[in-house]
């Protein structure tokens, strides 16, 4: 009887998630990311690194249910977004360069031959009625080589 009874008290917690999962609920940070040329403008405008559709279909909703790689992909960019904040890592760098230089190559425009990539982790709050932003972090530059 001893056996099920501790076969039991290890599968509990697997089964029965426990309220404690996370260790803080905050804000997730956003990514946006800018492609320098090399004169390095100083107006160069940052963009968001995937950003949510506005609307998706009932069809589409369902079908990500099951399957869904790129937002899975995405999900790991943030995760390591927020790893970076705690803890600056060479890894949560690289893998977030790696992310957003794959979407700028297979995007509509091609970014000139010499130019850098940069990005910048974001928090975005609701402050009363306004949203206030608040710069976390500012990779290095990085250049693109095509």
């Amino acid at each position: 009887m001893q056996a099920p009874l501790n076969s039991l008290k290890l599968l509990l917690p697997a089964l029965i998630p426990s309220w404690n999962f996370f260790d803080v609920v905050a804000p997730s940070p956003r990514i946006e990311y800018v492609i320098l040329s090399e004169k390095f403008p100083l107006d160069s405008e940052w963009r968001p690194f995937r950003p949510r559709p506005k609307r998706i279909s009932t069809f589409e909703m369902i079908k990500r249910l099951f399957w869904n790689p790129h937002w899975n992909d995405t999900l790991f960019a943030t995760s390591c977004a927020e790893r970076l904040v705690q803890d600056e890592t060479e890894h949560s760098i690289n893998e977030i360069f790696l992310r957003i230089l794959e979407d700028v190559l297979v995007g509509p425009s091609q970014p000139p031959k010499t130019s850098h990539l940069q990005f910048r982790l974001v928090f975005i709050q609701r402050t009363g009625n306004e949203l206030t932003q608040e710069v976390l972090y500012i990779s290095p530059y990085r250049e693109i080589k095509l």
